[in-house]
């Protein structure tokens, strides 16, 4: 498919009026469905000297042939620095990328020189295809790297160097919807802030106050992830927890207690019996401190470590103001529980500035704890009040909040199953019976 566009001018500082400006082609491939994931290292040997004080510093440039003739770049190896026999460090590609699924297309690849100022300097050129590189699985390929211009000047050049395929290795790429067709479930646990610094409930001031006209910043929150993570679970029985409250007759604090009363078996059923559960547990306990995160953690990472099979993942939703009293406990916590099929999401309410929910959000900086880092990113932190609507509209603000919270569960999902090796199941017949309930936390 092909487009021209030709763009007009807005104003006189974006062109001339009257004057074409320039043109911009579009152009269109449907993609395969190949799914598999290429997994190469090349090497080369007495590449051309390009540097004056130096040696060069190579690297390597894929190029993907298209089906109208012109190429378009899918990969850029790192830099060797001053070397002419660099060993570039193994990489991956989906195949899709490289060839689009068909094994004959040409796929060039360029070797350069790199600059400091991007004026790479061009060493040479060699073309080979997926299907020969594939062949690599049994033997090295070694390719001749030829420079065109050097080759017309001089008629005993041979070539500008060599580049040796070293391994080649192909593995299917699945999704998050191969394991949950499988048969993986999703075990979805609750656990709520009950500390007195979210305020008295029946003050309409209080993060948990119940008017009788819309629902808490609590309840908005645990509806909207809830309403859509219960449809990945068979049994829709949710074990809900309250932390940070002093619990009827005596006046115990816990940190960890059932929501519904019921020690032997803190389900609900269905996210309507986690906000009924909710509801009643504010009329009855009384909110006050300090803020644990720890306990629950550990509670659900315990269920979690007795299934490593793929047959279930555990998400945890924790909904705070964003006070916590045990930060080196939580830390522990979540380290260890970065190993075990578990997701942690945090979503914070009220206006609290959240840098220690950030700290817990391994995005940027994995978490550790005792000179020991986090095996993977298992916490999404997400405020709140990011993603109220300003005309008032609660299901545009639930309908956000989900898009956000639940972006990353499948690819800590999928890095879990790709750290243990685990490939999701054959989808069971359609008569089939459905999967035991697995063990609540």
């Amino acid at each position: 498919m092909y487009t021209t566009l030709t763009p007009k001018p807005t104003s006189p500082n974006r062109g001339v009026p009257g004057k074409k400006c320039g043109t911009i082609l579009l152009t269109a491939e449907e993609l395969s469905n190949c799914r598999d994931i290429a997994t190469m290292q090349l090497c080369a040997n007495k590449l051309d000297k390009k540097d004056f004080f130096g040696k060069s510093d190579p690297f390597l440039v894929f190029y993907r042939s298209n089906e109208d003739g012109t190429f378009t770049i899918c990969h850029k190896t790192e830099v060797v620095k001053n070397t002419l026999n660099p060993v570039w460090q193994p990489f991956s590609i989906p195949v899709r990328a490289l060839c689009n699924g068909d094994y004959d297309r040409t796929v060039k690849i360029d070797v350069y020189d790199w600059d400091r100022d991007g004026s790479h300097d061009f060493i040479g050129e060699f073309t080979t295809s997926y299907r020969e590189l594939s062949k690599a699985q049994n033997q090295f390929t070694v390719y001749e790297v030829l420079n065109p211009r050097k080759k017309c000047k001089k008629k005993k050049y041979v070539n500008s160097g060599t580049v040796t395929l070293l391994s080649f290795s192909v593995d299917s790429e699945f999704t998050f919807v191969d394991y949950i067709k499988g048969g993986t479930q999703l075990n979805f646990t609750v656990a709520i802030d009950f500390t007195a610094s979210n305020g008295n409930p029946l003050q309409p001031t209080s993060l948990h106050y119940m008017s009788p006209y819309q629902l808490s910043a609590y309840a908005m929150a645990l509806k909207a992830v809830g309403e859509i993570i219960q449809d990945y679970d068979s049994d829709k029985l949710f074990p809900a927890y309250g932390f940070g409250a002093k619990l009827p007759p005596e006046g115990r604090i816990s940190h960890q207690f059932p929501l519904n009363n019921n020690d032997e078996d803190p389900n609900c059923a269905g996210i309507e019996g986690v906000l009924e559960s909710y509801f009643q547990s504010l009329r009855t306990v009384q909110l006050y401190g300090p803020t644990y995160f720890a306990p629950v953690i550990n509670q659900v990472a315990r269920a979690a470590a007795k299934i490593s099979d793929g047959s279930q993942y555990y998400v945890l939703l924790i909904i705070t103001d964003g006070v916590i009293s045990d930060m080196t406990q939580t830390k522990e916590a979540i380290v260890s529980a970065s190993s075990l099929p578990m997701s942690i999401i945090i979503v914070g309410v009220g206006p609290a500035m959240f840098e220690a929910m950030e700290e817990l959000d391994g995005d940027d900086v994995r978490v550790s704890s005792r000179g020991r880092y986090a095996e993977r990113d298992i916490v999404q932190f997400v405020p709140f009040r990011d993603y109220v609507d300003r005309s008032g509209n609660q299901v545009l603000s639930m309908a956000r909040l989900a898009k956000d919270v639940l972006a990353e569960i499948p690819e800590q999902l999928l890095s879990y199953m790709r750290t243990r090796d685990i490939q999701p199941r054959p989808p069971p017949p359609a008569n089939s019976r459905p999967t035991p309930a697995p063990e609540q936390p």
